[in-house]
């Protein structure tokens, strides 16, 4: 396997562990919001990541790839640390500041994806690009509600 083939494969597969990981961590807040704009915002983010998901999955499968899953304990702390804070203080606030941390953390691995898997070719650096984009509207969205 050429390193092109390998660094996109491998990078797809990021790509796709942290599409599962928002798209999880946005389920697990999702009915702890109130504000009905918040909420829009979130669903249309959790959409967007939908649909990116299934560019990526259909990516590996033309690559012959398997799936990648979110690393489980760090889906777990997530849920944990998502559920704790929803129980001291479930306001929206503090919703804005746990997606804003996952969106901070899901950029900065993206980032250090795109470098460590610099053969990756252009359609797959594309989708990751269109991932970082995703997130960082989804930062910037919810900061009028920290």
């Amino acid at each position: 396997m050429n390193t092109e083939n390998n660094d996109s494969i491998e990078l797809l597969k990021e790509c796709d562990a942290g599409t599962k990981m928002a798209i999880s961590s946005l389920d697990d807040v999702l009915d702890y919001v109130s504000d009905p704009n918040m909420k829009q915002a979130l669903t249309e983010s959790k959409s967007h990541h939908d649909t990116l998901k299934d560019e990526i999955t259909d990516q590996l499968i033309r690559r012959n790839s398997e799936e990648k899953e979110p690393n489980p304990l760090a889906k777990s702390m997530s849920w944990l640390k998502a559920n704790i804070k929803m129980e001291l203080d479930g306001s929206d606030a503090a919703i804005a500041d746990l997606i804003t941390d996952g969106c901070d953390m899901g950029i900065k691995s993206l980032h250090r994806y795109l470098n460590q898997y610099r053969a990756a070719d252009h359609e797959t650096t594309d989708l990751c690009n269109r991932l970082i984009v995703i997130e960082e509207q989804l930062r910037q969205t919810m900061q009028v509600y920290l």
